[in-house]
Order: structure tokens, then sequence, then C-alpha cells
């Protein structure tokens, strides 16, 4: 395992410049304890916490996307084999900590991720996995956000 130094300046974080290269991160939150599961107190300040954080990568130009999930109990498990779906109520695994919701960044690089990513509220009660997003051309070309004839 290893631990970073997170800047003290990070809420004043330098602003992504529109010429910089930049890579894409998803960031899964993992808890054990959701929000419809806290106290109502504590769930107001998390979600305080949050629009203040969600605010702060706005303004420094990191932010493309997120959203929370509603709890596991709310999932459906699919497989499809030899053509059947089949579905199961609740997540995959059995764990205790479940994905609760997550950003999708834009950042320097991992170390920079890294840095927003340990901002985000919910590291300071489970996890956060931080996961570069596949932007290479095959990739781009298959999902259909690149042209097709940008390689020829």
């Amino acid at each position: 395992m290893s631990i970073l130094a997170i800047p003290k300046r990070l809420f004043g974080m330098n602003a992504l410049k529109p010429e910089e290269l930049t890579m894409k991160y998803l960031c899964l939150i993992c808890a054990e304890t959701v929000m419809e599961q806290m106290p109502e107190d504590v769930a107001e300040q998390h979600f305080k916490e949050y629009a203040d954080f969600t605010q702060a990568i706005r303004d420094s130009g990191h932010y493309l996307s997120c959203n929370r999930l509603l709890p596991a109990n709310a999932a459906i498990t699919l497989r499809v084999r030899g053509g059947k779906v089949t579905t199961t109520d609740g997540p995959f695994a059995e764990t205790k900590e479940q994905l609760g919701g997550y950003y999708l960044i834009e950042a320097r690089d991992l170390n920079e991720a890294i840095q927003v990513a340990a901002r985000i509220p919910g590291a300071k009660h489970g996890c956060v996995e931080v996961r570069p997003v596949a932007e290479d051309e095959r990739t781009l070309r298959t999902l259909g956000l690149a042209n097709p004839h940008d390689s020829l």
C-alpha cells in the first residue's frame, strides 16, 4: 500500500487549461453505510460535503460527471448464457461495502486524479477506486466516439 501526501492547496488546485493533455478517470465510491442508512443529520452533512466537493472540482475543471446510486438492495444482476437472460435481485458479490456512486473526472495524470479522489467525502468513510478510462483509438471507434476515417 502506498500513502501519498495530499498537498494542502487542494481546494485551490490549479485549474486545468483547455489546451492541456488530460486523461479521464472513473472514481468509484464504496462504503458500508449509504445515505439511506445514515441518521438524517449525518446524511444532511454528508450531502453538504458532496455539494462543496462537486462545486470545487467544477471550478477547477476536473469535473465531467457524477451521480449517487441507490442502495445495493435496489440492484438487479443479470447474466446471458446461451442466449437466455437470467436475473438475480441485489448485487453480484456479497460484501459489506457497496458501490454508492461515482465521479468521472479529468486529470493531467494518475497522481492528480488520486489527489482529486482523495477529497471525495466518501473516502473518509469507505474507499474510492480510481480507474483510468480506456480512450485508445480502437475503443473509441468501437463505441462510436471517434471518426472512423481519422486513422486512414
